[in-house]
């Protein structure tokens, strides 16, 4: 019996194996091959953003197995069964560096030719002059991809014109009409495409401004430093409030309405404000009389982490803050620094509104 089964066995194994070697030869028989003389014709569409899908034409570009994009060779992927003699279809990679550039494919013959191909970049907001504006006024936004951008409209009002100043690679100057809106995120159309920015622009005309180029709604100085107004920086227009905290002074800069105060109307729901830091890192507190703790020095319940030397933005939420828990009238609003510790600091204001 031994004798007998051995041998059959013998030959399921040989004909499982050519079943096997039969299957993959014809695998091998799908994919396309690779020649001596590849030779491109066009590539379409000529130039393209990241994830968009390409064709090349040609004759001889089957068997490719690296293409690639040669600012910084950044691969793309191919899928064979989209690879023919006549043509490659494959998709602009997430990473494809946006410029004038070669694409390059290898084919399996290690067989090396290019095509050139511009990749588009989508605009990409990285910094903002202001975030707040008034009708007739600049804003400048620096990032990338910038110089072929077409057009600038806000999503609340697509048909306010926006007219564009200047515009280079990393930079563009917009004017900004005047509008009736209270807030609204921007947008941005280049060759790629079009992107809204991730934040909202405030306009000026339509908040409740408690501070800008001067105190207003009948405000005057109410720190427990000095304090003043000043010109020696300023965000908006050339005015700024200057808040000297003195070392190891404890004290909360501000301002004050002693005359009634400020009523401010419920569908205020945002209070936003800018502040230059002094010469190190500190850490300020929000206090008014309306919260939910005495005005000072007691009130930790919300910080506000200001960088040295430069302008730090900042919009709340008056919900998150519990900013109206003792109703909504202003008469004290501040910013207390426990501290500081190192050396006087001169902390500078601007901005300071409440929003719809």
């Amino acid at each position: 019996m031994k004798n007998i089964l051995k041998p059959l066995f013998i030959s399921i194994g040989m004909l499982c194996a050519v079943g096997v070697f039969i299957g993959c030869k014809k695998e091998e028989s799908n994919l396309s091959e690779p020649s001596t003389n590849p030779n491109p014709q066009e590539i379409s569409p000529g130039q393209g953003a990241a994830g968009e899908v390409l064709t090349l034409k040609g004759t001889g570009l089957g068997g490719i197995k690296t293409i690639y994009f040669e600012k910084d060779s950044i691969e793309a992927t191919l899928n064979p069964n989209f690879n023919t003699d006549h043509a490659v279809i494959f998709r602009i990679p997430d990473d494809a560096i946006p410029a004038d550039q070669n694409i390059v494919f290898i084919n399996y013959k290690d067989v090396k030719f290019t095509v050139p191909f511009k990749v588009l970049g989508l605009p990409n907001i990285l910094e903002v002059s202001n975030y707040n504006f008034k009708g007739n006024g600049e804003l400048t936004l620096t990032g990338k991809n910038f110089a072929d951008i077409s057009e600038a409209k806000f999503v609340k009002d697509e048909q306010a014109v926006i007219q564009i100043v200047s515009k280079t690679a990393t930079s563009i100057t917009l004017k900004i009409p005047v509008v009736e809106f209270t807030q609204s995120k921007l947008i941005l159309t280049n060759e790629a495409g079009s992107i809204t920015s991730k934040d909202d622009f405030v306009n000026l005309d339509k908040a409740l401004v408690l501070f800008y180029e001067d105190m207003e709604q009948g405000l005057v100085n109410g720190s427990w430093g000095p304090a003043e107004v000043s010109s020696e920086a300023a965000k908006s227009g050339t005015h700024s409030f200057k808040m000297t905290y003195n070392k190891g002074n404890w004290s909360a800069n501000g301002i004050a309405n002693w005359s009634g105060g400020i009523n401010v109307p419920v569908e205020y729901t945002y209070i936003s404000f800018w502040l230059k830091g002094g010469t190190s890192d500190q850490t300020l507190y929000i206090t008014s009389n309306t919260r939910n703790v005495a005005y000072g020095n007691s009130d930790r319940n919300t910080e506000l982490i200001v960088k040295a030397n430069k302008w730090n933005y900042f919009k709340l939420k008056t919900a998150d803050i519990d900013q109206f828990v003792n109703g909504r009238n202003i008469v004290q609003l501040g910013f207390w620094l426990p501290g500081p510790d190192d050396a006087n600091q001169n902390i500078y204001l601007d901005d300071l509104i409440f929003i719809k």
